[in-house]
């Protein structure tokens, strides 16, 4: 199995000409709207889910599905991909702790019985990390994870007004939307910055 996520280039047309929804992170700059496909979720259905949760935005179409690509971990890093207790021992019977959802990329320590030995670190910032707010190390059933990750991009359309920026509370943080002229961009985090060559590429036929 692999992890499924997905990314929206919301594209509103103006007089002057075309915008894109960015979305600024309050530790992690300039970013697209996107997010993880949850379990039986279909990717079209997970997209407009997380627009309309990381957005504020309503009723935002899709416009055309823009492909995917697969991303391959080395072997100390894998992606979870079911949600999970965390084990103090490599024993469904040992002391469980936290409940963790899917998604999370981990650092692999160590296999034993069925079971990996993981990490998770939470950065202060991105990309200039100072420090670490949270972490555990824990293990978890092998069967929940994968090194495999596939991204789907999709492009939504938007007609209606909205302020000139606004803040939305979502996954415990408050995001700040506003719209950017296409051929005026701002500094997207890596790797979303190398995404935006989907967009440009179907624009561009």
């Amino acid at each position: 199995m692999m992890l499924k996520k997905v990314t929206a280039f919301v594209v509103r047309t103006l007089p002057t000409g075309k915008e894109l929804l960015v979305l600024r992170h309050p530790f992690a700059g300039f970013q697209l709207p996107a997010g993880t496909v949850n379990l039986n979720e279909s990717p079209d259905n997970a997209v407009v889910r997380e627009v309309a949760e990381e957005t504020g935005l309503k009723n935002v179409p899709i416009q055309a599905e823009l492909g995917y690509r697969d991303t391959l971990m080395p072997p100390d890093r894998a992606v979870l991909i079911h949600p999970t207790r965390v084990f103090s021992r490599p024993d469904p019977a040992s002391f469980d702790w936290i409940d963790v959802s899917h998604g999370l990329w981990l650092d692999v320590l160590r296999k034993q019985d069925g079971y990996t030995q993981v990490r998770y670190r939470e950065p202060d910032n991105l990309p200039d990390v100072s420090y670490y707010t949270y972490e555990f190390t824990g293990w978890v059933p092998d069967e929940f994870l994968s090194q495999t990750q596939r991204r789907y991009f999709y492009l939504l359309s938007f007609s209606g007004q909205t302020p000139v920026s606004w803040k939305v509370n979502s996954d415990w943080h408050t995001f700040t939307l506003s719209w950017a002229p296409l051929d005026d961009l701002p500094e997207f985090i890596s790797p979303q910055d190398s995404w935006l060559e989907v967009l440009h590429n179907h624009l561009g036929k």
